[in-house]
C-alpha cells in the first residue's frame, strides 16, 4: 500500500495550497518561461513580460527567490548589475509550465469561442444548473 501523501493541494489548510497559488499566478510563469533561457537582468525580464509593472514584477522576483526558484546575483560594478537565474528547483518548472504555456495558446481560440457563446447563450437556471 502506498503512504499517504504528506501535501494534498485538496486540503484548504495545506501549505502546498499556496505554492500552488504562487505558481499558477499571472506573472510566476511568465518569468520562469524568460528565465529558463537563462540569466537575465531586470529590465530585460520586464521588457519580455509585457505588461508587468517594476513594483509587481520586483515583488514576483523576490517571492520567487524566498521560495527557492530564482537567484539574484548582484554584480560590483558600477552601475550595479543584478542577474535573475532559475535555481535547480526552478528548473524543474519549465517543463510542466511550458506544457501549461503551449496548453493555453493551442486552445485560446476555442476557449474565447466558448466564452464568446456562453455569454451570448441564455443565463444559467437559479439553480446553477
Amino acid at each position: 500500500m502506498d503512504p499517504q501523501p504528506r501535501f494534498d493541494v485538496l486540503d484548504p489548510g495545506c501549505p502546498s495550497r499556496t505554492v500552488l497559488r504562487h505558481l499558477t499566478d499571472r506573472w510566476t510563469p511568465l518569468v520562469v518561461g524568460v528565465l529558463a533561457v537563462g540569466p537575465a537582468r531586470f529590465g530585460e525580464v520586464r521588457d519580455q513580460v509585457g505588461g508587468v509593472t517594476a513594483k509587481v514584477l520586483t515583488q514576483t522576483l523576490r517571492s520567487m527567490e524566498r521560495d527557492g526558484l530564482v537567484s539574484r546575483r548582484a554584480q560590483p560594478t558600477m552601475p550595479p548589475r543584478v542577474d535573475y537565474e532559475l535555481t535547480t528547483l526552478g528548473l524543474t518548472l519549465v517543463e510542466p509550465l511550458d506544457a501549461l504555456r503551449g496548453w493555453a495558446e493551442q486552445h485560446a481560440d476555442e476557449v474565447l469561442e466558448a466564452r464568446s457563446s456562453y455569454d451570448l447563450g441564455p443565463a444559467p437556471a437559479p439553480d446553477g444548473g
